[in-house]
């Protein structure tokens, strides 16, 4: 496939990195192998909700023999846990290095001498043990009666321990208090049934919830919802609307209470490498779970996407190894002050398998939206309910092998290609150029030119650079517009 900017669709499927093969209880489907240098991501699935998903039990410890009891064999020859004790040193025989306890005197009257050698040393030693174990257990026995007495004690109480230990307002745990009250767990479930666990959060006071559209997905089309904040009360919501392209919807509580609280938005452009961040949601449905780490990396390209190959998502994402995993979905990502800065969408996965086989997990590498774009594309589903997507109306080949994004040569007529009355054609684009920078920023692929193309809005003028023949141009080209989905 490809996508005007994406333009109009291509005949081939997207090279864009996407989810791996979930199972069968998530919503996503597996996605088709990445391209070459472009990384695997995974959108973070819904989680199936607690207890039903896969556990193991700790097998219970066995009981040890009985103190100078041979253990009983190991099962399957293997060694036994635990493992048996010391042997019982045998007082009343003869052993290496000198006679047994109890042995007769000699003729003279006198104990027979001692062995010269290590024999001395080791019965030295053993007597030297056995009176330490002694002394030790005197002491023992002295400190606990002290202590019975009120005399003393064994414990040790920190110095000045505030009777309300409070923490500061800037701490993260402080952070944490002020923003788990406008988190909500969101339970989504379909008509037949399906359905998982994801996040969202407070966006205004009439009861708005931005979360990402893959967690609600499933309930979009006769399914019910369902968003439960920290203090337990669960409300029903509805979807206002649901932009794929960019992974962000937005619902509202069908009777929301009094007194919301929405979360400060923050400033994505700003953010810089570095910055703390606290990410909150519900892994694997453990609702109200705060991870923190660090801003990794910026304006990441990252595309996911269910598996068909036709419902890829774009973004410039903020990458973090804050830990999130599925069921973190949808959920803010902090900074240091507590204003949001992304929404947590997509993770890297070394494998799409979990414990058990099950959801892969974190490796600390999480992709969030950046809030500026999510907060634009809000704005736009809670007025109209449908999303408008910036585009230059082309036609791109994201399975070329090109340094860039390379406008598509065949499957379709050259003005379905480049609309010529669109924005890339009144700039003189044709089929086969590959943009290699857009907005001053270099672009390696495809998937790389529709993330940076959405961070903008229609109207924005953006310069532009492509290669024809070897040569570069550098044009200026004036964004178009897109109203929903395809």
């Amino acid at each position: 496939m490809s996508n005007e900017n994406e333009g109009t669709a291509a005949p081939t499927p997207p090279a864009a990195p996407s989810v791996p093969p979930a199972p069968a209880s998530e919503t996503q489907d597996a996605a088709p192998a990445p391209a070459a240098g472009e990384p695997v991501t995974q959108q973070l699935p819904p989680t199936p909700a607690p207890g039903t998903e896969p556990t193991q039990q700790i097998p219970p410890a066995q009981a040890p023999p009985a103190y100078g009891q041979a253990p009983a064999p190991a099962a399957h020859g293997a060694e036994g846990w635990p493992p048996p004790p010391p042997t019982v040193p045998t007082y009343g025989a003869g052993g290496h290095g000198g006679g047994a306890w109890g042995a007769p005197l000699t003729t003279d009257g006198h104990p027979a001498p001692k062995p010269k050698g290590k024999g001395g040393l080791v019965a030295a030693v053993l007597v030297a043990a056995l009176l330490a174990g002694g002394i030790g257990g005197g002491v023992g026995y002295w400190a606990a009666q002290r202590s019975d007495n009120g005399t003393g004690s064994t414990t040790i109480s920190a110095a000045n321990t505030p009777k309300d230990l409070k923490r500061e307002a800037g701490s993260i745990a402080g952070l944490a208090a002020g923003a788990l009250p406008s988190v909500v767990t969101i339970e989504a479930s379909a008509g037949d049934g399906e359905g998982g666990t994801g996040t969202g959060f407070v966006y205004d006071q009439q009861g708005h919830i931005l979360t990402n559209n893959h967690v609600v997905a499933s309930a979009a089309n006769g399914g019910k919802l369902f968003a439960t904040f920290s203090d337990g009360k669960r409300y029903d919501a509805e979807v206002v609307g649901r932009a794929q392209g960019y992974d962000v919807a937005v619902l509202k509580l069908k009777n929301p209470p009094a007194g919301l609280k929405p979360l400060p938005l923050g400033d994505s452009d700003k953010v810089a490498v570095g910055d703390s961040t606290i990410a909150i949601g519900a892994p694997f449905g453990l609702s109200n779970t705060v991870t923190t780490g660090i801003v990794s990396a910026k304006n990441r390209p990252v595309a996911s996407g269910d598996g068909s190959g036709s419902k890829n998502s774009y973004m410039s994402a903020l990458q973090t190894d804050a830990s999130i995993n599925p069921g973190n979905s949808g959920g803010p990502l902090l900074d240091g002050r507590g204003a949001v800065i992304g929404i947590n969408s997509a993770i890297q996965s070394a494998g799409n398998g979990g414990f058990g086989g099950g959801q892969a997990g974190s490796i600390g590498l999480g992709f969030a939206i950046p809030v500026n774009q999510a907060k634009n594309v809000a704005e736009s589903l809670i007025k109209t309910g449908k999303p408008v997507y910036p585009v230059i109306s082309v036609s791109v080949d994201l399975q070329a092998k090109s340094e860039g994004a390379k406008i598509s040569e065949q499957g379709a007529a050259a003005n379905e290609l480049v609309d010529p009355n669109g924005p890339a054609g009144k700039a003189g684009l044709k089929p086969g150029d590959i943009i290699t920078e857009f907005g001053g920023k270099p672009v390696d692929s495809g998937p790389t030119l529709i993330s940076m193309i959405w961070t903008y809005k229609p109207g924005d003028t953006v310069k532009l650079t492509y290669l024809r023949g070897g040569k570069p141009t550098t044009v200026d080209i004036t964004l178009g517009s897109r109203v929903g989905d395809k």
